[in-house]
């Protein structure tokens, strides 16, 4: 978590200036809580290293969509980067602006793209011929042409989760290498299209900047060729997903990174191009953690468990990927510490939080599971049927609930059972 947002005073944890003692028993728990100030230091970070370069910040809806998070970026002056309608909608409610944004993903349908044609958008990041082809369609049934950036595969190994690795020539995105140069010609000759950048995201939670570097460096070979065709390349779109530090973990600092990246881009002689950067998890990520309480403590022969009120329904990625998060005492303890699994009450037996964790705790404590501000309630469900977590913003010494905790009937108020 970030250090100058989440601190002990008086051995109790705090949320810049506010007690998660008080947050717990204010909004209850499961309870997600951010940071107004992480959020705020993190996207400066990536804006200072851009200032003065011709390089703009997208921010990954996908990483945490609430509109308290997603308007606070909106003030700063962000863009946003979108992969569905959905987020489209989010973004527009919060105060930002189609036209600072960027439509990804691999499975765009023909209605998004009317919708988002409509709205304005910046680009749209097409994965495959066949979306050219659709796109096409779509704005010439508009009447409009629609400004695209092919995402290309550089096949670059980010060394990170096969589950987050997205820039191999094994995973589902984007237009192979090899394959790349003949689409653009194709999506030049294209009468609704107009091709302005070129795009790639080679991952997730990547700590090393060399394969940035190694992609960057793809790119720019490709950009040289396709020009060589006839084409414009207005921008370089370089994606996203540089790590946090969950565990012990040393991602490169975010200045750090920008920096490096855009002066390979000038050293190649691109310096003339806009730089696109879609940060997700390293704005958001450390600036917000889920605060749940122990039920139960229930010793067995091999484990000891810690049974908390979240689960895996209100975070998903220990299921999924395996992953960490540090668990904390809300309130420290001099009492003697043992090992425990943190698990929750859905009824699988991959419902864990944290495993072999030293913990001094007892029923009824509150625990904190750190850097949870990315993947988290974006990524919740109503598994078991059980409502989703609470969401608050805490801006120094304030806190305002941003989502409200959802009720059992809001679960199946939109279903019906058969007539008689």
């Amino acid at each position: 978590m970030s250090q100058s947002a989440f601190s002990y005073a008086d051995g109790i944890l705090h949320v810049e200036g506010v007690s998660a003692v008080s947050l717990a028993e204010q909004f209850g728990t499961p309870l997600y809580v951010y940071s107004r100030g992480a959020l705020t230091e993190a996207y400066h970070a990536y804006a200072d290293a851009c200032d003065g370069r011709r390089a703009t910040i997208h921010v990954a809806v996908k990483a945490n969509s609430n509109l308290a998070v997603l308007n606070v970026f909106a003030r700063l002056g962000a863009g946003f980067d979108i992969v569905s309608s959905g987020e489209l909608a989010r973004i527009l409610a919060a105060g930002g602006k189609a036209e600072n944004t960027v439509f990804s993903g691999v499975g765009k349908t023909s209605a998004e793209m009317r919708e988002a044609l409509d709205a304005g958008v910046k680009c749209f990041n097409v994965e495959s011929i066949p979306e050219l082809h659709a796109l096409n369609e779509v704005a010439k049934a508009a009447g409009k042409r629609a400004p695209v950036s092919l995402r290309v595969n550089p096949d670059v190994d980010a060394k990170t989760h096969p589950y987050i690795s997205t820039g191999l020539k094994s995973n589902k995105f984007g237009v192979a290498f090899d394959d790349a140069r003949a689409t653009y010609a194709q999506a030049a000759a294209m009468s609704n299209l107009e091709v302005v950048g070129i795009d790639c995201h080679i991952g997730s939670q990547i700590t090393e900047i060399s394969p940035y570097l190694d992609a960057v460096d793809r790119l720019l070979d490709l950009v040289e060729q396709i020009e060589t065709d006839g084409a414009t390349i207005r921008h370089v779109d370089v994606g996203g997903g540089l790590g946090i530090t969950y565990d012990d973990e040393t991602p490169p600092d975010i200045g750090e990174f920008v920096r490096a990246v855009l002066g390979h881009i000038e050293k190649r002689g691109h310096a003339h191009r806009e730089v696109y950067f879609e940060p997700g998890r390293s704005l958001v990520g450390n600036a917000g953690v889920l605060l749940t309480r122990v039920e139960y403590l229930k010793p067995g022969e091999e484990k000891n468990f810690a049974i908390v009120d979240a689960a895996m329904n209100d975070l998903a990625r220990p299921a999924m990927y395996e992953a960490f998060h540090r668990i904390v005492p809300v309130v420290k303890s001099d009492a003697k510490a043992q090992t425990y699994d943190v698990v929750g009450p859905v009824c699988e037996s991959g419902d864990w939080l944290g495993r072999d964790r030293e913990l001094a705790v007892e029923p009824g404590d509150l625990l904190g599971i750190c850097s949870a501000g990315a993947y988290g309630f974006v990524m919740s469900s109503n598994y078991n049927t059980r409502p989703r977590a609470a969401e608050v913003m805490v801006d120094r010494e304030r806190a305002r609930l941003v989502r409200e905790r959802e009720e059992v009937r809001q679960l199946f108020a939109g279903e019906s059972i058969l007539p008689d």
